[in-house]
């Protein structure tokens, strides 16, 4: 039964599901007043207080809220739900409505994501219907004359596959291109002309209108939202102190609930361990001699280091790291069964040891080519590089094992972000690294691309989607890079000072498919 409550002010009652304005400072610091949903009522010494979920933000903006910030003159109350009608007309004895049936019917369908956007990808063509595409440089305007074509195009070549074509020219008729063809990459000295690129809204994988496929029955951390109730709706821990930080969580995480009502969580930064008072904390670490994570450090360069650590050797650690992780990841379900995965966990070290600062895990054995099922740097470390040093190590551990890999969707808002910007830069960095030939073109494939950086191919499409560095020429599918796109990137790169080097990475890759236990 849902809690109510009374203000004395404007006798107004306000339930949990009830909508209003609520104050709140946006990121300019102003005042704003979004729409938000009432999700629990509490007494506290005075006054009562409300946790609302902003509509349309992301639930990490969710909070409690005093009685002052909220507008009850545009109070909405939640709809009474229908009586769903029998087949004979009679109505049914289970409510229910349409918002809701709708509802369920895509949460039944699990969702996939450390950032929030299910991924369609392009479809790929047959060999058959392949035909040769070129990559170039954006076009000023319509191709008019031969001599200007040639005097402002630098071609470059890259195989483009996708669904949506521009509009063709009359008479002429549009071939698909296929991945293993050659694609010519072309620069050009002018800015880009968005007319002659295609949308990337359409077709690429950041579009969210798909419903994901159910998740795998071997490890997969899908988050499964069809057991989502108010509990899970609502953060339950307030703060968390880890070594010198103090963290605000940003989502539920499923910790004993009798840690839920301390106004502080302490853990232990090397083993995680979860306690309810700094004294405890303090007595754990005269005990704890862990001053790393433990498990195999695998790569080390300054002050930076990771550690693999086997989900089956090293259980208790990893359900500790998942239930932190959970804290600010809204989109993946703790398994406490934690065998079937492996955990790269990213430390800076100083002379008190190394300190966690992010981490991702894999899957021992996946069937989608997923080498990443979650990934997250802590708050403390966000917005400093350590997200694309993550993604990037990943990928180097793909490119050991002689595969492409991509993340598990669906990816979180900021998680999306970060593979873009990393997607971009790097194929970016192949296209404009290409030297011509006695004078011609520079060519390339998405295949060879995708080789080369271990990118699945239907990302590296997407991502030149998204970039609209993909247009039709003549026939054939082109890559046109514009000077804008070329100083932006050399601006990116040389904000870029954390890199991977392959030099320093110790790493054997396993076959897990032939141990008979993970």
């Amino acid at each position: 039964m849902a809690m109510t409550t009374k203000m004395a002010d404007a006798s107004v009652e306000i339930v949990e599901g009830c909508r209003l304005p609520v104050l709140r400072k946006n990121q300019e610091n102003e005042d704003e007043w979004p729409l938000a949903e009432i999700l629990s009522v509490r007494d506290a010494p005075g006054r009562k207080l409300y946790y609302v979920h902003y509509v349309d933000f992301n639930k990490r903006l969710d909070e409690w809220v005093t009685p002052d910030r909220l507008d009850i003159k545009k109070l909405q109350f939640p709809k009474k739900e229908a009586k769903t009608p029998t087949k004979n007309g009679l109505p049914g004895s289970r409510p229910s409505s349409p918002d809701r049936d709708v509802k369920r019917k895509a949460e039944s369908v699990s969702l996939a994501s450390q950032v929030s956007a299910a991924m369609s990808v392009p479809s790929l063509p047959s060999s058959a219907e392949a035909s040769q595409a070129s990559v170039y440089p954006a076009v000023r305007e319509a191709f008019s004359t031969k001599s200007r074509e040639d005097e402002q195009l630098t071609s470059i070549t890259t195989n483009g596959t996708t669904r949506r074509i521009l509009p063709s020219q009359p008479g002429r008729k549009r071939k698909n291109c296929g991945t293993d063809e050659m694609i010519k990459v072309f620069q050009y000295n002018s800015p880009r002309n968005a007319s002659g690129c295609l949308p990337p809204g359409e077709d690429s994988q950041d579009s969210s209108d798909g419903i994901p496929s159910a998740p795998r029955m071997t490890g997969s951390l899908v988050s499964d939202r069809s057991h989502d109730d108010i509990v899970t709706r609502m953060k339950n821990i307030d703060c968390i102190e880890l070594g010198r930080h103090r963290l605000k969580p940003w989502y539920f995480s499923p910790y004993p609930q009798e840690l839920t009502s301390l106004p502080i969580l302490y853990l232990c930064e090397f083993c995680l361990k979860f306690l309810k008072s700094l004294k405890c904390l303090q007595r754990h670490l005269t005990k704890c001699n862990l001053r790393h994570p433990p498990g195999n450090e695998i790569y080390r360069k300054g002050t930076i280091s990771y550690f693999e650590i086997d989900g089956r050797k090293n259980k208790t650690y990893s359900q500790n790291l998942c239930l932190l992780a959970k804290c600010f990841l809204d989109h993946k379900t703790l398994y406490y069964d934690t065998d079937p995965f492996l955990f790269y966990v990213m430390t800076e070290y100083d002379s008190k040891g190394f300190h966690i600062v992010g981490y991702f895990s894999k899957e021992k054995e996946s069937t989608e080519d997923y080498n990443v099922a979650c990934i997250l740097t802590l708050p403390p470390y966000q917005r400093r590089g350590y997200g694309k040093l993550l993604i990037e190590f990943s990928y180097e551990l793909s490119k050991v094992e002689g595969k492409t890999g991509t993340p598990e969707k669906p990816l979180s808002d900021l998680g999306l972000l970060s593979y873009r910007s990393y997607w971009s830069q790097t194929i970016l960095e192949i296209l404009m690294d290409l030297k011509s030939d006695n004078g011609e073109r520079p060519q390339i494939t998405i295949n060879e691309i995708s080789e080369i950086t271990s990118v699945k191919k239907e990302d590296v499409i997407s991502t030149l989607q998204y970039l609209n560095l993909i247009n039709y020429y003549k026939g054939q599918y082109i890559l046109t890079l514009s000077e804008d796109i070329v100083e932006g990137h050399e601006r990116a790169m040389q904000k870029r000072h954390l890199r991977i080097d392959p030099k320093c990475l110790h790493f054997t890759p396993k076959d897990w498919s032939k141990r008979g236990k993970w």
